[in-house]
């Protein structure tokens, strides 16, 4: 495999992100994941600095089997004026009993005197004392050199001090950090270059996205010399993150022929996003590069037409090789060749049935006219191609009738729905309470449904989403709606428009749970 290393800190640097709190078991599971993905190195957190990543460390000596990653423990260099030996951070670090030690250090002048508050000779003595204790007890030393590349333009003397210092102690790597996140691709891959020829040493990049170019700087780093490449997965960090480790890894091994990873670990990159972002509770991105779900989607009729003759003709690369697909999004910008290859990928095959084509069309247009969508609503896409190909509606239960009532009281308010159905040749009438007139109808729908149907026991509605089409009618605006449900293993869409928002809610529900049923392959009754 290739000798750059990939050196993953979603659990230290990624977990600094505004809203993104991690407890341990969560830091747990990330890192197996982060295994099975293959990466070298997994950040674990700074042990000492705070009882949870202490805990982590303990709980993942014991709990963790990494089969291709190595841990590492985060933290400073001694403090200024001590002794390395007898810092009680650095003994955290020894506690943590991981093979690899990723220490930070200063090396921009202004931070070391006016932040550390102590002299430029101090520092590099801070790290050399540092990383030779703990060279002396079998760890293998990385060392962040923390705002290299603003220290470099201010005093590149001693910026190039402080790499060499290190790696004079024994610290395998050096890695340069753009910690403000304020540099372009040519600056980084110019001073990696200088740096790797001035001082020899083995160099890492770790770069921040505040001008959106943590990638581009990564894969430049490594293109000037840089042999170690950190990053988070999905881009998690503080103010608008790190680099993404998936990006950076697809760049370079599928553009620029790094082999950092075995085909098949990377063809899981697609997956390990979204179960991250599970564990998270961050909404994964659809428009993330490679990943997302919206990466490898076409809307244009244009492009499905040489699309249909050859996938290659509008995709950079193979969605399969990061695990992801191409997906056809129908609108009204469709044609006949939207329509087919959307048919082929959801298993009906089209290619033979011009009359239906064509039919689907005027279908899809007319309706998007109106209001609706499709290319973010698959599922209700589907019902309605499956209703053109059998000629009638799929019917799980024929709706009499429903309503909703909203009791409003001094500072809080109840919605009632009672919903009248047949189902599996039953009369069923239910009532749902609920905090909304839509949660209302959706208890109320499970309860009449409840004895013909338990499948539904298992839907879960994730997402729900209120879109007004013709504002200048104010309240009497038609209203579009979109709802996303889940069974716990994947997640669906579904649309409905009405005049009405409770209306249009209803719509976007049924075709929810009969799409779900479907999907369990469950036959009407």
């Amino acid at each position: 495999m290739s000798t750059v290393h990939v050196y993953d800190t979603t659990l230290r640097d990624g977990a600094q992100q505004e809203g993104l709190n991690l407890s341990v078991t969560d830091k747990l599971a990330i890192a197996a994941h982060l295994d099975d993905l293959g990466v070298g190195f997994i950040e674990g957190g700074w042990p000492g600095a705070n009882p949870k990543d202490t805990e982590f460390f303990r709980r993942a000596h014991d709990e963790l089997d990494l089969r291709t990653a190595r841990l590492a423990a985060f933290g400073s260099t001694r403090r200024a004026g001590a002794r390395a030996a007898e810092d009680p951070q650095v003994a955290a670090l020894l506690d943590a009993r991981t093979p690899v030690v990723t220490l930070v250090a200063k090396s921009h002048p202004r931070h070391v005197e006016l932040a550390l508050r102590t002299t430029l000779a101090e520092n590099l003595a801070m790290i050399e004392d540092t990383v030779s204790h703990l060279v002396a007890a079998s760890r293998t030393v990385f060392l962040d050199a923390e705002h290299f590349f603003d220290g470099y333009a201010l005093d590149p003397a001693y910026a190039l001090e402080v790499v060499r210092t290190a790696a004079g102690a024994g610290a395998e790597v050096v890695v340069l950090c753009d910690t403000n996140g304020g540099m372009l691709p040519p600056q980084v891959g110019q001073v990696v270059q200088q740096v790797a020829r001035d001082t020899g040493a083995r160099l890492g990049i770790h770069c921040h996205n505040d001008t959106g170019c943590a990638v581009a700087n990564s894969v430049a780093a490594v293109q000037a010399g840089a042999t170690h490449v950190q990053g988070t997965i999905n881009g998690y960090g503080e103010r608008t993150g790190n680099a993404d480790l998936v990006t950076v890894i697809s760049n370079l091994q599928l553009k620029l022929g790094h082999p950092l990873l075995p085909p098949e670990r990377l063809a899981r990159a697609a997956a390990l996003s979204h179960q991250i972002s599970e564990i998270t509770n961050v909404v994964p991105y659809s428009r993330q590069p490679y990943v997302g779900a919206s990466a490898f989607a076409h809307k244009a009729g244009l492009h499905a037409s040489a699309l249909r003759i050859d996938p290659d003709l509008y995709q950079h690369t193979d969605p399969a090789l990061v695990g992801n697909q191409m997906r056809t999004l129908v609108s009204d910008m469709a044609g006949r060749a939207s329509i087919e290859l959307k048919g082929k990928e959801l298993g009906y095959d089209l290619s033979d049935r011009p009359e239906l084509l064509a039919r689907m069309v005027r279908t899809v247009k007319d309706l998007e006219l109106q209001g609706w969508t499709f290319d973010a609503a698959d599922a209700s896409f589907e019902l309605l191609l499956r209703r053109e190909v059998t000629g009638e509606p799929l019917r799980y239960f024929d709706v009499e009738s429903w309503r909703v009532i909203t009791d409003s009281g001094s500072d809080s308010s109840l919605s009632e729905a009672t919903v009248k159905l047949v189902a599996a040749g039953e009369r069923q009438v239910a009532v749902g309470e609920g905090n909304g007139p839509v949660n209302a109808l959706d208890h109320a729908l499970r309860q009449a449904l409840a004895v013909a149907y338990p499948e539904l026991d298992k839907l879960e509605l994730i997402d729900f989403r209120v879109r007004i089409l013709d504002a200048s009618h104010g309240t009497d605006a038609t209203t579009r709606v979109l709802v996303e449900t889940s069974d716990g293993s994947s997640s669906w869409e579904t649309v409905g428009v009405a005049g009405n928002i409770v209306h249009a809610s209803w719509l976007a529900l049924i075709d929810s749970f009969t799409y779900g049923l479907l999907s369990q392959g469950v036959e009407p009754r």
